[in-house]
């Protein structure tokens, strides 16, 4: 049940971390090609589509990483700083996902359905940096998850 856990576990982080990473580094700097107004809408797609894959890997995350610490390596007492680390910063960004959601991209997604495109771009640019914030976050998750594995 452990090696599951783990797998389900690693799927989801890096989905969800590698899924930021590739916005910040792949597709927000591809996007300058693309006039403004396309630009909104893709944006906004690309969002509505990877946050919702974050609904369904947020909860495993967590899920899976309480059920390895207290099925697989006998709770709080069983870990390490670095897993107790990872732990905090896993909860860090759930909440951060949640004001993502809740805050700027429903916002954009008001705006980009009344036509408003500025706001819809000041409401991507409040996304973008909590979306940056939440990538440094999700590295440091993961270097965490290997300090537990083979450091600390």
């Amino acid at each position: 049940m452990g090696a599951w856990l783990l797998a389900v576990h690693l799927v989801a982080a890096a989905l969800w971390v590698g899924g930021m990473g590739y916005a910040i580094m792949v597709l927000r700097p591809s996007l300058p090609v693309i006039e403004p107004a396309a630009r909104a809408a893709l944006l906004f797609e690309a969002h509505r589509r990877f946050l919702r894959i974050v609904w369904a890997m947020m909860p495993l995350v967590l899920l899976s990483g309480y059920g390895l610490m207290f099925g697989v390596l006998g709770g709080f007492r069983g870990v390490g700083w670095a897993v107790h680390a990872m732990h905090t910063v896993g909860l860090v960004m759930g909440g951060l996902f949640l004001v993502i959601w809740f805050g700027p991209f429903q916002a954009m997604r008001r705006a980009m359905a009344a036509g408003e495109l500025p706001a819809a771009m000041a409401a991507n640019e409040r996304l973008r940096k909590l979306i940056g914030i939440n990538f440094s976050l999700g590295v440091l998750a993961l270097a965490l998850g290997g300090f537990a594995r083979f450091g600390a």
